[in-house]
């Protein structure tokens, strides 16, 4: 796997790339600002970029703008988003025309390093990785709309399929069977009206459902 970093702290950024190098993935560039971001992707064609949300020069949005406008150009780019805080409207933005390939992650779970790592490697093979901290307060806002349907534990089967986890990994964290984990999966999508025959992925619909109760 070959990843264009771009992250402004110093100590952050040469930490990243000490850590994915240790994990046998190769930073192709490391870079402190989105322009040289947008330059670092045109020159290696990466499979991954790892970037932070607010960067250089008004540390607002740029790393973020970055990320959509890469996204748009290569649509089979992996993009993982890191960010301070939880800002759920960058979040929203970046899921909002797909839920493959892309992440966003608060920059605390760096911290642990195999779930790190294991949301590097989800997103870069098509996955979804979204930090717990956004799905929990897109949870709890008012409005769940069609949400409402739904019990606690389909909320919490969808919280986990939001958060990108496989059905494996969503009986684990609940400890139930995987068994159970299909049957509340197939409520969720009769009670958000996912027919069978839709020709999206309804596991992806019923994420961008959960996303937008939170708008």
């Amino acid at each position: 796997m070959r990843v264009v970093l771009a992250e402004d702290s110093v100590l952050l950024r040469e930490g990243l790339v000490r850590l994915l190098g240790s994990a046998g993935i190769e930073v192709v560039a490391a870079v402190a600002d989105a322009d040289e971001l947008l330059r670092a992707v045109d020159e290696h064609e990466p499979d991954l970029v790892v970037t932070d949300v607010r960067m250089p020069p008004t540390h607002t949005d740029e790393g973020l703008r970055a990320a959509l406008v890469l996204r748009g150009e290569r649509p089979n780019l992996a993009v993982l988003v890191l960010s301070q805080y939880v800002e759920e409207r960058y979040a929203t933005q970046l899921l909002a025309t797909a839920t493959s390939r892309v992440g966003y992650l608060l920059k605390d779970r760096v911290a642990d390093v195999s779930e790190f790592l294991e949301a590097v490697h989800r997103v870069a093979g098509g996955g979804t990785a979204l930090d717990p901290e956004v799905v929990a307060q897109l949870l709890i806002r008012g409005n769940n709309g069609p949400l409402d349907r739904l019990t606690p534990r389909e909320i919490d089967v969808l919280r986990l399929m939001a958060e990108g986890r496989a059905n494996t990994g969503i009986a684990t964290t609940l400890v139930i069977s995987e068994s159970a984990v299909a049957k509340h999966i197939n409520n969720i999508f009769t009670k958000l009206d996912l027919s069978a025959d839709s020709q999206d992925h309804r596991r992806v619909l019923a994420v961008l459902r959960f996303l937008e109760s939170g708008r």
